[in-house]
């Protein structure tokens, strides 16, 4: 059993949602084994901008990356999750 710290791009529909609220979100939605360390807000190209944000991931639970990017993807708004870095701790 270890962790892993993986990074990921949350790409909105469009520039019209609210990304303070999408992270503010990101705690509650998290499923067990999964913690939020880190988001930030950045641009992309042409005023749309995305979220990259930082998980501490509990790998135990073998299905737990299918589990986060489910959390990610359901959250209204939100058109793409991708995993951009992970490194074992």
């Amino acid at each position: 059993m270890g962790q892993i710290v993986a990074g990921y791009d949350l790409m909105p529909e469009s520039t019209e949602i609210d990304l303070d609220r999408v992270i503010a979100l990101l705690p509650g939605i998290m499923p067990e084994g999964v913690e939020v360390i880190e988001t930030k807000i950045a641009p992309v190209a042409f005023g749309l901008m995305k979220i990259t944000a930082g998980f501490l991931i509990d790998d135990s639970d073998e299905s737990i990356g299918s589990k986060l990017e489910e959390a990610l993807l359901g959250i209204e708004g939100i058109d793409n999750a991708e995993c951009v870095s992970s490194t074992v701790i």
